[in-house]
């Protein structure tokens, strides 16, 4: 019994992917302390073990061929770097322009891609800690040589160990989705509480922060299957995960989706277990998302479980006895409760197919929209395009390269040592946001403080190298074990590293006190780049962000209505419209977020902004609603109406994003009521398609004066407050 827990245990911490992360390094940096230390290397171990940090800090996730190439891509960009800082150490001058431009046109290099961002500030990284080592340096190609000897010994582990796993990283990505899921299930799960007070205005906007996490991680999954793909067409070793990742797909839409308003429902239902028969349900599909992406991260198959299947029966019998008692006051909401279950037994029907994905029903057009920059003619056109004021990547490039500068001229000027940790606080602090820099600052400053603390005694009690170079290749391990879940963790075991690195070299001590001083310093110079240096205030950007928002919601609906005329087809162009709708959301709930974090005199229209939040993100389900729904409707008059009424949606969506986007107040535009009475009646003779249909134009429509209403309060708000300024 003791044996199979510990088999489970060791499979479960082999399936995370952060522990593979850090066994790689593990051995990576065994790898290089063991040698040094029998052949009595002193003074190779901390420019290997430095190079072993940069090389897994630029590592991305790709096919075996797009490892290779990164590989050789990683190691020609930390060459350049490295040479570049020896070559130019002597001249403070030429020294203090190259830094500019090499950080500002690494820092651009991110525009062409994630992996290009990564490789860019690995080499960056590569370059300060050249610098760190460049005074007992005895030649000029001593540190360059060593630092790529550790990157590449690195690099060519994370190949090896690619070839024996390579679904490793799809397995953990859509493992993260389903993990994410389950979040968000439990946070809708919260709207069916049956109490007649509900205000599901914050339960909302925790459901949109949730499903942001959803959306990054279904991204994620995409991007790992991208890079198992030819040109988006994956191959048959992928194609079993990639029918995996659509069946998450149609569930995030369906889960995604409302039916009616939450607290009408509650009102009517309050009296019986209708509502906790659906938040069972939720809960219940929420603990199978766990299953399933515990399943998925240790390779093993799922099986669904009964208590997720009682629970759907139970819901139904409610359902049924409800109807029995011909309540006529509860026809039209027990209409809606038909909706939401038949959505939720789909969804049922689809976490069972998890197992088996083969038995699904799929789209035969499964392509990957493949947005990567294929050729230097397309990276070069991607890298131009952000040469303007008002792209994000122009303002941190030049954010940093003046940060990065100006803490060079610091050092000579206070002719500091061991001054070039400004320059690496400066790096790993300095974020494109204030709200991110803010969050790293602090923990930057407390781990530097831990690490430092912990150290003094640790320097005293393990006066030997073996003992340091445990604790030195334990504290590398830590230091990515919690790099990207606890970064004030992180930074305290970097500390330690550092220290016993410098110890290795007789220098241990001398270094505690300079390396918190330039802590403080580089997260000061981080601090008032991003507050001063071409900022990034989230309520200046705002407005453009909600008009993305509202113009892809504009551009799902479009797709979902052609297909209630041609019928429920999963294509491409669908995919992308769901997928980019999805993701401005996602984008709107972090720029609210983000403001809350600036300084208050940044902050504007609060209360607005959440509010618009809710009806964006409720619009979004309504939409989502739709597409869950997706069928063919026979009849030409049902057909008129839904046109009729999706032109005048789309009419006044476009509006407003327009109006957003130029921050304008406009005139308060005239709502067609006799369209609004239309859509709120239908039939009885009407199929369930059509009223549900009819139904979800009727609640997106009646939103449009609120939309209105705030996009002009936002804009009269932000243009009073630019007045003021000026």
């Amino acid at each position: 019994m003791q044996k199979n827990r510990f088999r489970l245990n060791l499979r479960r911490y082999w399936a995370n992917d952060r522990i593979n992360y850090s066994i790689r390094v593990l051995i990576a940096l065994v790898g290089v302390a063991l040698p040094c230390w029998h052949l009595g290397l002193t003074t190779e171990i901390t420019p290997l073990v430095l190079g072993i940090i940069a090389a897994a800090l630029a590592e991305t996730d790709d096919n075996l061929t797009g490892r290779i190439k990164g590989l050789a891509m990683t190691l020609t960009c930390f060459l350049i770097a490295s040479f570049s800082i020896e070559i130019l150490f002597d001249t403070p001058l030429f020294f203090a322009i190259g830094l500019f431009v090499s950080t500002f046109s690494f820092i651009m290099l991110g525009a062409i891609g994630a992996r290009y961002a990564s490789i860019a500030f690995a080499s960056l990284l590569l370059a300060v800690y050249t610098m760190l080592g460049a005074d007992t340096s005895p030649n000029l190609w001593y540190q360059p040589v060593i630092l790529l000897a550790g990157a590449a010994w690195y690099g060519s582990l994370s190949l090896l160990w690619h070839i024996f796993w390579p679904n490793q990283p799809v397995q953990q990505s859509l493992a993260r989705v389903f993990s994410e899921f389950s979040h968000y299930l439990d946070s809708k799960s919260k709207l069916f509480d049956p109490v007649s007070n509900l205000v599901p205005q914050p339960l909302r906007i925790e459901a949109a922060q949730k499903n942001a996490q959803v959306v990054a991680a279904l991204n994620s999954a995409k991007a790992t299957l991208l890079h198992r793909a030819r040109r988006g067409h994956p191959n048959a070793t992928g194609d079993r995960f990639l029918k995996i990742y659509f069946l998450a797909q149609d569930i995030h839409e369906r889960a995604s989706s409302s039916h009616y308003r939450y607290q009408d429902l509650a009102v009517t239902f309050q009296r019986s277990d209708v509502l906790f028969r659906f938040q069972r349900l939720l809960t219940s599909q929420a603990n199978e998302c766990r299953a399933v992406s515990h399943a998925l991260a240790m390779g093993k198959p799922y099986h669904h479980s009964i208590e997720s299947i009682r629970a759907l029966d139970e819901l139904q019998e409610s359902l049924i006895h409800l109807k029995s008692q011909n309540n006529p006051e509860w026809r039209s909401y027990l209409i809606q409760l038909d909706y939401l279950f038949k959505n939720l037994a789909t969804v049922e029907r689809q976490l069972s197919n998890v197992s088996n994905p083969d038995a699904a029903p799929t789209d035969p057009d499964i392509e990957l929209a493949d947005t990567e920059a294929r050729g230097a003619k397309e990276m070069w056109k991607r890298v131009i395009s952000q040469f303007k004021p008002d792209s994000m990547l122009f303002r941190h490039a030049l954010r940093m390269a003046i940060a990065l500068t100006v803490g060079y001229g610091c050092i000579q000027l206070l002719d500091l040592e061991r001054g070039y940790w400004i320059l690496l606080t400066t790096l790993f602090v300095c974020q494109p946001n204030y709200s991110a820099t803010r969050q790293k600052l602090v923990q930057r400053v407390i781990g530097t403080l831990g690490g430092l603390l912990a150290g003094i005694p640790l320097l005293y009690l393990f006066p030997g190298q073996e003992g340091q170079l445990v604790l030195m290749v334990l504290a590398g391990v830590l230091f990515f074990a919690f790099r990207t879940v606890q970064y004030g963790l992180a930074t305290a075991f970097i500390t330690l590293l550092v220290l016993f690195c410098f110890n290795q070299l007789g220098e241990g001590f001398a270094v505690i006190l300079p390396r918190l001083g330039d802590t403080l310093l580089g997260c000061l110079l981080a601090v008032l780049a991003v507050s001063f240096i071409l900022p990034d205030w989230q309520a200046n950007r705002l407005h453009t962000v909600m008009a993305s928002a509202i113009k892809t919601n504009c551009d799902y609906l479009a797709q979902i209505i052609g297909q209630y005329r041609i019928g429920k087809k999963d294509s491409l162009n669908y995919r992308i419209a769901r997928r980019d709708a999805h993701n401005t959301d996602a984008q709107l709930s972090t720029a609210i977020s983000n403001m809350l974090a600036e300084p208050g005199r940044y902050r504007m229209c609060t209360d607005e902004s959440f509010r618009f939040l809710t009806l964006n993100h409720a619009m979004l389900s309504y939409i989502s609603a739709l597409g869950a729904h997706r069928t063919r409707l026979e009849d030409e008059h049902t057909h008129q109406l839904v046109a009729q009424s999706h032109r005048l949606i789309h009419a006044h969506l476009d509006s407003l994003a327009e109006q957003l986007s130029s921050n304008q107040v406009v005139p308060t535009l005239v709502i067609d009521t006799e369209i609004e009475q239309r859509l709120a009646q239908w039939r009885d003779e009407d199929s369930t398609s059509v009223r549900m249909v009819l139904q979800q134009l009727h609640l997106i429509h009646r939103m449009l004066p609120e939309l209105h209403s705030l996009a002009n309060k936002l804009a009269a708000r932000t243009n009073k407050k630019a007045v003021e300024v000026a």
